[in-house]
């Protein structure tokens, strides 16, 4: 699978809040904790579409 420009990756926000994304490597996604969003990378392009994100529990709700 090719590899994620790390430049285009530092570029990229989330288009739901515009706040930065966290990369994850292992998972291939970029991370918006905050709001609990998870886009997909595929073929080293990432996928900007909200329709397209996994959900998750926001970080700063999840319980210790």
């Amino acid at each position: 699978m090719p590899e994620a420009d790390p430049t285009l990756l530092s570029l990229l926000v989330c288009p739901m809040s515009k706040l930065p994304l966290r990369y994850d490597r292992e998972a291939g996604e970029l991370i918006n904790d905050a709001l609990g969003i998870a886009y997909p990378i595929r073929d080293g392009v990432p996928i900007m579409l909200v329709e397209e994100a996994r959900r998750f529990p926001p970080r700063e709700r999840r319980h210790p």
